[in-house]
This record gives C-alpha cells, sequence and structure tokens, in this order.
C-alpha cells in the first residue's frame, strides 16, 4: 500500500482524528493481540513525564512505544531514549515519528527479551512506557531482576494492578510483595478509560516506582525468599500455619516455631504481612535451613 506524502511531525497524536488517520494511510488498526490502546489525552502524556522527573541527564528506557506519543516527549526532555516495539507494522510507523531525532534508538524486539545491559552497561537509566496489561507482571520481573534494574520506573497499568502493587499489608498479593520488595511504589493518578483509543474496558493508572539502591538478597537468596512468599499464598484462605505447612512440606509445628521467632502469630493471613515481616520470616527458614541435623 502506497503511504501518501505525511508531514509527521505535524501529526498530533494525542488528536484522535489525526491517529485515526495515521493510522489509515498505513492499512494499520489498534492490534489487540499487543494490547494496543494508544494514549490520546495530553494531559496524561505530560503527568507521566513530570512523574519520571527526567533531565537533560537522564537516559530512558521505553517498551511497547507503539506510534511514538511517549517516545516523542521523551526525548524531548532527555539525553537518550532507546524505545522498543516489537510489532514490524508499528515499528515502521516509529520510524516515520520519531525515527529522525538524533537522541532516540530504536529497537525491533520483545521487551521480554531486552538486555538492559546491551544498551546501558551498568550506568543508571529509568523506565518509562505505556504496558500493555496483558503482560504487566512479567515485565515488572524481567527489568526488576536484571543485572542492571532500572533506578526509577513511571509506567501506566490497569487501575486494579496499580492498586494491588502499591497496597498496604491487609490487601499485600504476590504481586505487591514482589514489587515492594525491590522499591516503594504509588499511584500518581488515575487515568479513565476514554483517555485512549481504542477505548479498553477498565480504568488505568500511572504507577511511579522509586527503587531501592540495592537489593536486599543476593539472586540465589531472592529464589528462595519468593518460595516463602508464594507458599504463604499458596491458599490464601487459610491460615498462615496451614498454607506454609501444605506448601513447604514442614511439620506444622516446625512452621509454627518459625512465626513465632519471627514475630508473627500463626493464625495470620499472607495479605497481611509487611516486607519487613516477610524478610524476618524467611530469615526463620533460612536458620532451620542451614542448622545441621541432629
Amino acid at each position: 500500500m502506497a503511504v501518501p506524502n505525511i508531514n509527521y511531525d505535524a501529526i498530533d497524536l494525542t488528536n484522535m482524528r489525526d491517529l485515526r488517520n495515521l493510522l489509515y494511510a498505513h492499512g494499520m488498526r489498534p492490534n489487540k493481540a499487543f494490547g494496543q490502546n494508544f494514549l490520546i489525552d495530553r494531559n496524561v502524556l505530560q503527568r507521566i513525564v513530570e512523574a519520571a522527573e527526567i533531565n537533560a541527564n537522564d537516559e530512558v528506557l521505553e517498551v511497547g512505544s507503539g506510534t511514538g506519543v511517549l517516545t516523542r516527549e521523551l526525548a524531548q526532555e532527555a539525553r537518550r531514549v532507546v524505545a522498543v516495539e516489537l510489532e514490524r507494522d508499528m515499528l515502521t510507523l516509529l520510524e516515520k515519528t520519531v525515527g529522525e531525532r538524533p537522541n532516540v534508538e530504536l529497537v525491533e524486539r520483545n521487551l521480554l527479551f531486552i538486555n538492559p545491559q546491551d544498551h546501558f552497561e551498568h550506568r543508571p537509566y529509568k523506565l518509562v512506557a505505556n504496558l500493555p496489561y496483558y503482560i504487566t507482571a512479567p515485565t515488572f520481573r524481567h527489568f526488576l531482576e536484571s543485572q542492571n534494574p532500572p533506578r526509577l520506573l513511571v509506567v501506566m497499568v490497569q487501575l486494579e494492578v496499580a492498586q494491588r502493587i502499591a497496597a498496604a499489608p491487609g490487601d499485600l498479593s504476590v504481586l505487591g510483595v514482589s514489587i515492594q520488595f525491590y522499591g516503594k511504589p504509588r499511584i500518581v493518578s488515575k487515568v479513565p478509560a476514554q483517555a485512549f483509543y481504542p477505548a479498553p474496558k477498565v480504568d488505568s493508572a500511572i504507577l511511579r516506582i522509586d527503587i531501592n539502591d540495592e537489593a536486599p538478597l543476593t539472586l540465589d537468596e531472592r529464589d528462595r525468599f519468593f518460595r516463602v512468599v508464594q507458599a504463604g499464598f499458596a491458599e490464601k484462605r487459610k491460615q498462615l500455619h496451614n498454607s506454609l505447612t501444605h506448601a513447604l512440606h514442614y511439620k506444622n509445628e516446625v512452621v509454627r516455631a518459625c512465626l513465632s521467632q519471627a514475630g508473627i502469630e500463626a493464625n495470620r493471613r499472607a495479605e497481611m504481612l509487611s516486607i519487613e515481616e516477610w524478610m524476618q520470616l524467611w530469615r526463620a527458614f533460612e536458620a532451620l535451613r542451614t542448622t545441621p541435623a541432629e
């Protein structure tokens, strides 16, 4: 299909009419398989960039760049933007809308196969993105567990997911624990479905996560820590001592002893524990694991 002569710089990617005409000119439409819901609210776009506090020295990783609506804004503020897009037609469009900006590097790849060290070595960077709903949790895990995790994340996610991530003890989930283990999340702003084209069925939120300077445990220790956490949530309606007993295959009296050592009542439930209490409980199980059998 021949694409008409278009002044791409003049196109307002937050204007739904301009966006629809642009997609039509390229024989494209939003792809549900890739979770494509394009941001068309400039105020929301500005709130994302402001939340990331980007300055002229920053390097930024944007995953799922789509039409380049966010990429353009990031490139105005940052020293360098690595924009990742997998879908081939969208990447072709992205080359038109942002490709001539000298501080933007386009990468064709699945975001879950991006190694930050390949693009930033050990330099600090920020991750800013409008994440597809279907891939949120794996994205967080992939980048937070990488050898060079981002120093800050500002991402658009489904509102319910943002609330689970930022939840306080009493409403925590495995997802919430797994993010709060690495940093401090907070919801910057709620975003209505009408801010996107096409509008999704649920509202979204801008989520900011300030990453701790150092991960509290080594990689091997983290694996063991999260095995304890997942065991605690394995049977969510049960009291903690029962969930841990069944999932970790320890005797109940042993589990109770570990809970007591950690200062945690056995009848509490997993969603009630703070990150600090999970750490204390993990240490109790670690002590048990490393104690020589008599």
